[in-house]
């Protein structure tokens, strides 16, 4: 009876301690992409868009389609390290000017924050962007890496309005992103 007794309690604190231990990737899914070693954590709900030359891959909300995930993967020339492209504000300032806003797109790109992280042995940048289209603005949040000579750059999106509400979820997806 007693061992009976100490298994449910045991269950009962497993139960209890799980339910407790909530990480701030709940509600997340998994995107692993083991030729192109990269992966990243995306919201549920979301579903995998096929784009043609464009992005190695998209995913975007069901409900919300106009908030969106994805990872480009460009090639570095000399094999250079991402500190030798620049600051974390220098590479920001630059994908502005030459991806999310390039001369001619009819769009401006305000680089609002720009930080390097370490993970493991890879240094990241993460950025976070105001996008003025000419009929929205919009709000991306960015992680860019180098891993075997390429650029790793992971962009979330969404419009400006909803994007306060979106900022802890999306930073948790930002975060997650990992090349090797």
């Amino acid at each position: 009876m007693l061992k009976r007794i100490a298994t449910i309690m045991v269950v009962v604190l497993s139960l209890i301690l799980s339910s407790c231990a909530v990480s701030a990737a709940s509600g997340l899914k998994s995107h692993i992409d083991s030729t192109d070693g990269y992966e990243f954590l995306y919201p549920n709900g979301w579903v995998s868009v096929k784009v043609n030359n464009g992005p190695d891959v998209v995913y975007h909300d069901l409900i919300e389609t106009r908030e969106n995930v994805s990872v480009v993967i460009s090639p570095v020339t000399d094999g250079k390290t991402l500190s030798e492209l620049g600051t974390a504000s220098e590479v920001g300032y630059k994908l502005s000017k030459n991806a999310i806003a390039p001369p001619g797109s009819g769009r401006e790109a305000e680089l609002i924050n720009a930080e390097q992280r370490e993970k493991g042995s890879k240094t990241y940048y993460l950025l976070e962007y105001a996008v003025k289209f000419p009929t929205q603005k919009r709000h991306d949040f960015a992680s860019v890496a180098i891993s075997r000579g390429k650029l790793f750059t992971l962009n979330v999106s969404t419009t400006e309005a909803r994007s306060q509400k979106m900022k802890e979820q999306f930073q948790t997806v930002v975060d997650s992103f990992s090349v090797y």
